[in-house]
């Protein structure tokens, strides 16, 4: 796994294919997180993750014969918000800026900005564009 400078894992994340797996600088993970790696995670700088967050990059194909997987690599760009118990599906980017609102499971593509709740997660707002702050946050696991 390679995890940018300050950025801060906190206890009990939990993950599949570390190798997969990149933390960008100046990040938050928040506790009892699940990353899969598998088919790549990139997570961007400045990114906030709540707890108990689920992120997959592999599923189940339902309509397989042999109940197969399918997936693809899930991106997260720079200060988004992913927010308490939200579950990213396989294949997905997050925008730059975006939120995702607790419990949320995303199953497409979110754009830079937009702020998305709901299961399945639509758009529901839109944030602010000019955001310029580092979560400056200096205890790297705890």
């Amino acid at each position: 796994m390679r995890i940018g400078e300050k950025t801060s894992v906190h206890w009990r994340l939990v993950f599949f294919a570390p190798q997969g797996i990149e933390l960008g600088s100046n990040s938050i993970v928040g506790n009892d997180c699940f990353f899969d790696g598998r088919l790549g995670l990139t997570i961007g700088n400045n990114v906030n993750i709540g707890g108990h967050v689920q992120v997959f990059t592999v599923g189940h194909d339902p309509q397989s014969e042999s109940f197969g997987t399918k997936g693809g690599p899930v991106q997260i760009g720079d200060r988004a918000y992913i927010a308490t118990r939200a579950t990213i599906l396989p294949s997905v980017v997050i925008g730059e800026g975006a939120v995702v609102a607790a419990g949320a499971v995303v199953t497409k593509n979110v754009p830079p900005f937009a702020i998305v709740a709901g299961v399945p997660a639509v758009v529901i707002g839109e944030r602010n564009r000019e955001l310029g702050y580092v979560l400056d946050f200096h205890m790297p696991f705890q």
